[in-house]
């Protein structure tokens, strides 16, 4: 496939040549629909019907305006490249689809799509993607979230720190490729979302989540709620759903048969349709599902986003970030179903999947019901910087960022948009990857209390 590629076996030839020829059939019938240079409208969103996901493409029929681009190549950070050469030979895929021997870069370079196993392999590669290895600092992301009718936000959200540290898979920052803690604690990675700044409401609010390395163990997270000063702990199944992203204030645990945009005791001030696993496009527990292979097709992407940071899009009342650059990208397509006995109220999504970058690029999910409810879009970028006027943020080589994320409700016309960094930013370079700027400690539940008082 078009993942990058290691040694030269005669299976990965014939897979790679049987793509080429896929891949320019492909490209040729998107190149009779779109071309460099054009803009797509609502009035013309026909052409990219097939270029989308079918919740992207009601995005562009409600007014999401699209500028078509070049493909560019995505080329991975040096490091990560040398440890996917090192150590993806020792990589296994356990028939329950477990992941053994992993060290670091990319588990497994080689996608056959024949391999009965593609899919389970794909979202491996997504969940260890070389967006960043070791850690990562967001530093003030704003999540804005809009009515059906658009204009100015209900709910508006500034946090401190959307923060990731690795115990697995580091190449740059010592100790690696293992932290130590890793045997101690068996976390394979932490990640906190704190303190929230405003609005004065949920100003000390916040989040901390564990993944484990044992697929048994089920993610451990904790919210801090200001409001009544208490640290508690929250269920893996109240993270699909839009009132995960503020446990504690709406009041409910997601048992409906659909989430939403929430407002509980906050009032309209607290409204967010995005979930805690939609973070990044997939922020689920690989185990937690099923994966089935789609196919692998040319669709339009985001990958080289012209405008950091972002801005709400004139031509749809703020529901999406547009104008953007969209080019014509190589995607794994992924049905991803949650496994009997999760009491998860998206209990399917269909995720389109970057392959070179490794990143979701859209999101379809589904309800209960099987219904079409939700669509998520992510707005990347490649560059050797977050922002051009970067002073401490630069990188010797390009590297990839994510700007922004939005989730949006079919059915009600909510939506939400995650800015990163956030258009108010107070420290507009925002993200720090693999810096060494965050450790262990940042993610501990008294960390996040003590951020809150």
């Amino acid at each position: 496939m078009r993942g990058k590629s290691i040694g030269s076996k005669r299976t990965a030839a014939a897979a790679g040549l049987f793509l080429a020829v896929s891949v320019a059939l492909a490209i040729g019938t998107a190149r009779a629909q779109v071309k460099p240079g054009d803009v797509i409208t609502k009035t013309n969103a026909n052409l990219v019907q097939n270029l989308l996901s079918p919740g992207n493409y009601v995005m562009v029929q409600r007014g999401m305006t699209i500028d078509i681009v070049p493909s560019e190549k995505l080329d991975w950070p040096p490091p990560y490249s040398s440890a996917t050469e090192k150590y993806h030979a020792q990589v296994a895929l356990a028939p329950d689809g477990t992941l053994h021997n992993y060290v670091a870069g990319l588990p497994f370079p080689l996608v056959d799509a024949n391999d009965p196993s593609v899919a389970t392999k794909i979202m491996w590669n997504f969940s260890f993607r070389p967006l960043y290895s070791d850690d990562a600092d967001l530093r003030y992301p704003e999540v804005a979230s809009y009515t059906n009718a658009g204009g100015d936000a209900i709910g508006f959200f500034t946090v401190g720190h959307f923060a990731f540290y690795n115990n697995v898979g580091r190449i740059e920052i010592k100790p690696f490729p293992t932290d130590p803690d890793a045997a101690r604690s068996g976390i394979r990675y932490r990640f906190g979302f704190y303190p929230f700044l405003d609005p004065a409401l949920l100003r000390g609010f916040g989040m901390v989540r564990y993944r484990h390395i044992d697929p048994k163990i089920d993610d451990d997270t904790w919210v801090f709620n200001p409001q009544n000063r208490r640290l508690r702990r929250e269920s893996v199944d109240v993270l699909t759903d839009a009132i995960g992203m503020l446990p504690g204030f709406s009041g409910g645990g997601g048992g409906g048969s659909r989430g939403g945009m929430s407002s509980g005791a906050g009032g309209a001030s607290l409204a967010s349709s995005i979930d805690p696993d939609s973070y990044f496009g997939f922020s689920a527990k690989i185990e937690d599902y099923n994966y089935k292979f789609l196919g692998d097709k040319n669709m339009l992407a985001v990958v080289n986003a012209k405008n950091s940071p972002e801005t709400g899009c004139p031509t749809d009342n703020n529901h999406s970030v547009c104008p953007e650059n969209w080019e014509m990208r190589h995607l794994y397509v992924v049905e991803a179903d949650a496994k009997p006995g999760n009491n998860f109220v998206i209990t399917k999504r269909i995720l389109y999947i970057d392959s070179e970058g490794w990143f979701i690029t859209a999101s379809d999910q589904y309800d209960r019901d099987g219904k079409l409810w939700k669509t998520l879009v992510t707005f990347n970028t490649y560059r050797d910087r977050p922002v051009p006027d970067a002073r401490v943020a630069i990188y010797p080589y390009k590297r990839m960022f994510q700007l922004a994320l939005v989730d949006y409700d079919l059915d009600s016309g909510e939506s939400s948009t995650v800015y990163m960094p956030g258009p108010n930013s107070p420290d507009r370079e925002c993200w720090y990857i693999d810096m060494g700027v965050v450790d262990n400690s940042f993610f501990t539940p008294e960390a996040l209390k003590n951020a809150g008082h």
